[in-house]
């Protein structure tokens, strides 16, 4: 697919946000909630993982990158299998099927799910064993397979299995007082036939092996027992070589692995009376759900693969008989495990902008203008920087913060403790239930605590996911509200990996919204009337759907350009298709799931969906709407699902300074010029990815703004 040179124009100005809405007739009603209308979001959701392995084959990104996004593929899979798959089989299995807006019922959606996903995953092991295993010999990196062990190599994993693996393994063999045990989700083990009697008199025929989940699933060759090169050892390799170990003096017919990946969702009552406590329950409990699904070698038995679909209730369609390792994911221990620096992507050091670094304080820098990050490529210091200030600082009085993913031991939550060890009143709402992070959430909490913080945990029902600062400092005798508002977590880590905005102003009426929004989380009482900011589940939803109609009424000079990770939530969509058909012209940069279908004559025909997909994962949240050449641009932590904009604490800020307002423009310009790392979604539901004409340059947006970027510092 050739694509088509950025020529998007954005006007410079704000303007005020209308109060009033149009309520669509009622036959306009009925036609935009045809089933044809709607994608659907668990597909959809496929289809991203599936964008993500691709890159595995562009070799436009280094080697070693392109494993780690087929490592990453993996990853998302567990995850979706964790989280979606088990949640409508939870559907089915108490009785609560739903009609999905496309039409489709739990068991239909099943059924598709199965027949994609082991399309995907074929695809993925087919990546791995015939083009990145080939790629990476070419490079001298090797897998050593246990049939090409030199004399050498086989005496130095003998003596690793004695010394490292077989004081922690714990076989057990299956007979009526071993019964099958309770694995743990997503843990490697092994079914292994035997034949004979053991010490006992037993005479089992089966055993099963754990694999341990502190042992590495690859191991370095030393370089002693090689003949040059990286030179790598499968775990299960090692397992396999020497079950005979494992149960001395039997037979063993055959060690075939496998890994069941289970429900990890967690569910909490809404008449809590301690969230903390209540959640360390359910987290002892997330790691034996009810299975959903079963990945085995492709080489193991039929019988003894319907002995486990039996053991663990599940059929055929949860089956997945893989050609390598049931576990990609730990292939990203590659990149630490060889010294291969041409073969990954060069580092760089994320900018600190002239505004910050003219000044020693930050709070001088925010009065003088606010402050605008994109974080890779500009530095995440300076939101740490100001935390560590404002500890320090005795003019500040007060520090209040949301954390939803941060870590435990990060300089953010060093620097909380220390503001409140130095006597500064600090409140921080930790979002406990934050996905696959409550241990360290709790953690993180504990530890707060010690030092003094007040730690509250938001509200039951309604996950915490704004991203704001709140600073109180007194100057000239007066008191000054500091926000640092933000599309993503307060994560260091992340900032590296992760493209996300962070906002930074001394705005009174910021401050303000601000100020009542912690207000209200840490408090109780009715909901405050904000100024500038939309929050959920309050008003964002609402304000988007006015501000979308807004352009409805300007019909061809209507403008909209979205930037989200997911759009699905059916009222937002169909607020776009009206847009649509009123001519104005919309772009939607969605990196994910997008259940909206583009380009339908009389319904969507000026509505354009891309998604961007590249070296860092596209994080930032963006509302852009054109108001008649007076533009409007909003970023936030909220995109566009019915969990952001309905069920939790949400904040979308505005832009306002004029230069901050046109750097944005160009970012968004910037997306919608890329050629070669976006993926253009069709209106039969395809994505194909852009690629430059013959007579056109390449255009990679992220790598364009990586240089901008540097540039200017």
């Amino acid at each position: 697919m050739t694509s088509k040179k950025g020529n998007l124009k954005i006007a410079d100005n704000e303007a005020t946000l209308p109060a009033a809405d149009t309520v669509p007739s009622p036959e306009e009603s009925l036609s935009l909630d045809a089933c044809e209308n709607f994608f659907n979001r668990e597909l959809g959701q496929l289809q991203f993982n599936h964008r993500v392995l691709k890159q595995a084959l562009d070799d436009t990104h280094p080697l070693i990158n392109r494993l780690i996004f087929c490592c990453i593929f993996s990853s998302n899979m567990d995850e979706f299998f964790e989280i979606r798959v088990a949640g409508i089989r939870q559907q089915l299995k108490y009785g609560r099927e739903q009609i999905y807006a496309d039409g489709l019922q739990p068991e239909q959606l099943l059924a598709e799910i199965s027949r994609v996903a082991h399309e995907y995953i074929d695809e993925q092991y087919d990546i791995l064993n015939n083009v990145l295993i080939p790629e990476l010999e070419k490079q001298n990196i090797h897998f050593v397979r246990r049939h090409e062990w030199t004399p050498a190599q086989a005496q130095w994993v003998r003596t690793y299995f004695d010394e490292e693996i077989l004081p922690v393994v714990s076989p057990i063999g299956l007979d009526p007082s071993h019964p099958f045990p309770r694995l743990v989700n997503k843990s490697l083990n092994f079914i292994v036939e035997l034949d004979g009697k053991d010490a006992f008199g037993r005479e089992t025929g089966m055993a099963i092996v754990p694999a341990p989940k502190s042992l590495p699933r690859l191991v370095r060759l030393p370089d002693d027992v090689c003949d040059g090169g990286d030179n790598l050892v499968f775990l299960s390799s090692m397992i396999h070589a020497h079950t005979d170990e494992l149960f001395p003096g039997m037979e063993i017919k055959g060690c075939y692995q496998f890994r069941l990946t289970r429900n990890a969702d967690l569910e909490l009552e809404d008449d809590l009376e301690d969230l903390a406590s209540a959640l360390r329950g359910e987290l002892l409990s997330r790691r034996f759900g009810d299975g959903v699904r079963l990945e085995v070698a492709d080489n193991c038995p039929q019988e003894l693969v319907q002995f486990l679909l039996t053991e663990f209730g599940l059929t055929e369609r949860d089956l997945y008989e893989v050609r390598g390792p049931v576990n990609l994911t730990r292939l990203l221990a590659v990149g630490g495990l060889v010294n291969r620096p041409d073969l990954s992507y060069s580092g760089f050091s994320p900018v600190i902008p002239r505004q910050i670094r003219s000044r020693d304080s930050m709070f001088d820098s925010i009065r003088k203008r606010p402050i605008l990050l994109l974080h890779p490529y500009e530095n995440f210091s300076p939101v740490v920087d100001l935390l560590r200030q404002a500890a320090k600082d005795p003019q500040v009085l007060a520090i209040r913060q949301t954390l939803y993913r941060s870590g435990a031991n990060s300089e953010v939550a060093e620097a909380l403790a220390d503001a409140a060890r130095r006597g500064k009143e600090v409140t921080v709402v930790i979002e406990l239930t934050a996905r696959f992070s409550e241990e360290e959430n709790l953690e993180l909490a504990s530890r707060l605590q010690e030092a003094g913080v007040i730690v509250v945990y938001g509200v039951v029902g309604y996950k915490t996911h704004a991203k704001m600062i709140l600073i109180v400092r007194r100057e000239e005798g007066r008191l000054r509200r500091y926000v640092h508002l933000g599309t993503g977590n307060y994560h260091a880590a992340n900032a590296r990996l992760y493209t996300d905005y962070s906002f930074m102003t001394c705005d009174e009426a910021i401050g303000d919204d601000v100020n009542k929004l912690f207000q209200q989380l840490t408090g109780m009482g009715k909901a405050l009337k904000i100024k500038k900011l939309f929050h959920s589940p309050f008003t964002l939803h609402s304000r988007i759907l006015q501000l979308i109609e807004r352009e409805t009424r300007l019909g061809e000079k209507g403008r909209i350009i979205f930037k989200f990770n997911g759009l699905t939530e059916p009222q937002l969509i169909k607020a776009l298709y009206r847009a649509s058909q009123a001519g104005a012209k919309i772009d939607l940069i969605i990196r994910g799931i997008c259940c909206l279908r583009p380009q339908v004559p009389g319904l969507s025909s000026t509505i354009h969906v891309r998604s961007i997909i590249g070296r860092f994962l596209e994080h930032t949240r963006v509302y852009y709407f054109g108001n008649d050449g007076q533009a409007q641009v909003y970023c936030s932590s909220a995109d566009g699902m019915e969990r952001n904009l309905l069920r939790r604490v949400e904040v979308a800020f505005p832009v306002e300074e004029p230069a901050l307002v046109a750097r944005l423009q160009d970012d968004l310009n910037t997306y919608l010029a890329d050629n070669c790392q976006s993926w253009v979604l069709q209106a039969d539901g395809s994505y194909q990815q852009n690629q430059p004409a013959e007579d056109e340059p390449r255009l990679a947006s992220q790598l364009v703004l990586l240089e901008r970027l540097t540039a200017k510092s």
